[in-house]
């Protein structure tokens, strides 16, 4: 059987995705792909239902994000032993029950491409070089990195220094 090389593509967009297209390109031309593991983050609601003209605000540097994003794919990809990836992130103004982002990682064993998925969401969440405002109206607030979700970073780097 003839080796294909591992595919990793990033996306930073305004536009919405299909996470179909996305999982379909991953697997495209591959007989040794076991396991899709895809993270669809959307926009949620934080404040009552009664204000419903809540939207979230994404920017970036374009070009510096994607050059990060795809070096953390990359580490993530040799890490966890992966054959694919694929990260969508959204920017600009998105209303509730949008999509956001997306992770989707094609590997031959379910753990590792779960594991893979889910290390890319936490690393995300608190080190990519995005800026998020929540808005409500005119009324907007700077988010940033929730204390879990860096105890989730966190964990990731012990479970990482156990792999290696």
């Amino acid at each position: 059987m003839t080796h294909i090389p591992t595919k990793i593509r990033v996306s930073v967009q305004q536009a919405d995705f299909d996470a179909g297209q996305e999982m379909a390109w991953l697997k495209q031309d591959r007989n040794d792909v076991g396991a899709v593991v895809s993270f669809i983050g959307t926009v949620r609601q934080w404040l009552p239902a009664s204000q419903a003209d809540q939207t979230l605000t994404l920017e970036h540097y374009p070009g510096m994000t994607e050059r990060v994003i795809h070096e953390q794919a990359l580490a993530a990809q040799q890490q966890f032993n992966t054959l694919g990836i694929s990260i969508i992130h959204r920017v600009g103004e998105m209303g509730l029950g949008e999509q956001i982002v997306l992770i989707a990682v094609v590997g031959q064993h379910r753990q590792a491409t779960f594991a893979c998925c889910e290390y890319l969401i936490d690393w995300l969440k608190t080190q990519a070089p995005f800026w998020k405002k929540e808005k409500n109206g005119e009324n907007g607030t700077w988010v940033q990195a929730q204390a879990s979700d860096e105890q989730a970073l966190s964990r990731w780097q012990e479970k990482l220094a156990r792999m290696r």
